[in-house]
């Protein structure tokens, strides 16, 4: 406006800014705030990861070091747009409450579930998940058009290998997970098994939000056109979930880093750096 006045009338700043009653300090101010650091890398971490929020986007960039304060960050994350509209909490029904018990370690309870999606050809797949309720980490994401309890019952052994054997199994009534076979293996292994109610799938809330950020950034992010493409994407995303991605509850740490910790209760003697693998190997010869 003032432009325009200087330049009609042919008057004066001074005169122009008296004219209109406005403070002739804001024409010589020179704003010297540089956010091409902040923009830079919240463009490289939104590229990475188009689905995380604000949260999840700050935590990141702290893990990376940066000092910046979350309202500096914030500011330049609405002026890029990436805000997203939250959608309100829906209003469920009361559910009878099954508290599920603190866990201070490693290996007390898995959670198990399967998932579906289909190819671009439309042909049918499943996978069936497995994660640690401890440290929230995922053990397997197994993948195919077929898996029948003789199946799901190999890649628990394929774990337990590795990893040692759980107390207890928390799982829905699907049909492979009340088969006989599957049933005299957790006997004959001593696992508990822990079965939801039907139709309460928030009794198994640790495995479903696992499915939910799985669905979100991989089954609902990319169209595939055969089983190796989905498997190696899986596999790409559980090592970002396992060993980079900062989780809430877990004070911000990744799973494998809290996972260090319940090994120290689960493996009191083992040595400061070792790997959890190796502790579990050793521990499982010596049984």
């Amino acid at each position: 406006m003032i432009e325009e006045v200087c330049s009609g009338l042919h008057v004066s700043v001074h005169r122009a800014y008296k004219a209109t009653g406005l403070s002739r300090a804001r024409h010589y101010y020179k704003s010297r705030r540089n956010d091409s650091e902040v923009i830079e890398a919240l463009q490289n971490h939104i590229e990475r990861h188009p689905t995380h929020g604000f949260p999840k986007t700050f935590a990141y960039l702290r893990r990376a070091g940066k000092a910046w304060n979350h309202k500096k960050v914030y500011r330049v994350y609405t002026l890029l747009r990436y805000n997203k509209r939250r959608k309100g909490k829906r209003r469920l029904p009361q559910r009878i409450k099954q508290p599920m018990t603190e866990l201070t370690r490693i290996n007390e309870c898995w959670s198990i579930d399967f998932m579906s999606d289909s190819l671009a050809s439309g042909r049918k797949f499943r996978t069936f998940n497995v994660i640690d309720d401890y440290s929230r980490e995922v053990l397997a994401v197994e993948i195919s058009t077929s898996l029948p309890s003789v199946r799901v019952i190999r890649i628990l052994d394929e774990i337990a290998s590795w990893r040692g054997k759980p107390k207890r199994i928390r799982m829905d009534n699907g049909p492979e997970f009340i088969s006989k076979e599957f049933e005299i293996w957790c006997k004959t292994n001593g696992i508990e098994q822990v079965h939801t109610q039907p139709g309460k799938p928030t009794q198994n809330s640790l495995i479903e939000r696992l499915n939910g950020s799985y669905r979100t950034d991989i089954l609902d992010a990319y169209l595939f056109f055969d089983l190796d493409e989905v498997r190696l994407l899986t596999e790409e995303w559980i090592e970002e979930f396992n060993e980079r991605r900062p989780h809430e509850s877990l004070k911000n740490k990744t799973p494998k880093e809290w996972a260090e910790i319940g090994s120290q209760a689960f493996f009191p003697g083992r040595a400061p750096g070792k790997k959890l693998e190796d502790s579990i190997i050793k521990e499982n010869s010596l049984l």
